[in-house]
């Protein structure tokens, strides 16, 4: 299996559960690895042939800037249904960090994997 990935990937947004976090939208990053079975784009050089990294970037941003979340776990199990429902992606990890929310801890968040890994 071949993994695409897209690292620091940075948005925001409202996410939160506690009131002061949802005042503003804040920094969120998200570390994002899709999985491929097919390396058929390796030997063709077409975008077709593989999952348009833009494009999911795009669709990720487009739906979370409609959204409010409360916690990381439903933010990545949100961009973990978009991957692998829309694109296809047959596996994905998706990494999810809050930066500096609590006194002493410079991030905290969430790694959510779903699919099987071959």
């Amino acid at each position: 299996m071949d993994i695409l990935f897209l690292r620091d990937f940075r948005l925001e947004m409202i996410i939160g559960l506690y009131e002061w976090e949802r005042k503003a939208p804040q920094p969120v990053l998200i570390d994002l690895e899709i999985g491929l079975y097919d390396h058929k784009a390796g030997h063709t050089d077409r975008v077709a042939d593989t999952i348009d990294y833009g494009r999911v970037a795009e669709r990720i941003r487009e739906s979370v800037a409609s959204r409010e979340f409360r916690l990381v776990e439903t933010l990545g199990e949100h961009i973990a249904e978009i991957v692998r429902g829309e694109f296809g992606a047959p596996w994905v990890r998706v990494a999810v960090r809050k930066l500096a929310i609590l006194r002493g801890v410079k991030e905290l968040g969430i790694v959510v994997e779903r699919g099987s890994r071959i």
